[in-house]
């Protein structure tokens, strides 16, 4: 089992063959790379694990509004666009993106519909691209698959790896 916190969140991690946060010190880029908050590795994939806390009890008001503005209008999908791409390249770089990858963004905000959730995935596989150049020139894709969360649908589809908020006022 491991364990990371990033910001007010907290993800738990079992069953896991590696898991490590990414987006540190350690990365060594980060003047030119964005990085995804952590890589889990799995038997049968990678898992690249994104958050995005707008609710967290220290952030301002002005700040939660201008992020769901962001959300809503798919200015946050180039944001994640380039953590995904960026970190896929790093990863590769270093000769370890030799299983399939899934990426996973999950978005701590109460007020998110499935229909909001549902409309931000299906935009960032548009963008990532999940399917890659209609000439099928690719002989594999960058990414097998994409999806945005809350963390009730976060921890309904993972219950091996479950987000909870620190600050229990805040919580979903």
């Amino acid at each position: 089992m491991t364990v990371f916190t990033e910001d007010d969140l907290q993800i738990t991690i079992n069953g896991a063959i590696q898991a490590r946060k990414f987006d540190d010190a350690d990365h060594g880029l980060t003047h030119c790379m964005k990085a995804v908050d952590f890589i889990v590795e799995r038997s049968d994939c990678y898992l690249f694990i994104e958050f995005k806390d707008p609710q967290h009890p220290k952030a301002k008001e002005k700040d939660q509004r201008k992020f769901v503005q962001e959300f809503q209008s798919g200015q946050l999908d180039e944001d994640l666009k380039y953590k995904y791409r960026d970190s896929f390249l790093y990863e590769w770089a270093a000769g370890r993106a030799d299983k399939p990858v899934d990426y996973l963004v999950l978005v701590a905000l109460k007020s998110l519909t499935a229909a909001e959730l549902i409309a931000r995935t299906d935009e960032l596989k548009r963008k990532l691209p999940l399917q890659g150049p209609q000439s099928g020139s690719w002989t594999r894709p960058i990414v097998r698959g994409c999806a945005v969360f809350n963390i009730a649908s976060w921890n309904m589809r993972f219950p091996n790896y479950p987000v909870r908020r620190l600050t229990p006022s805040a919580a979903p």
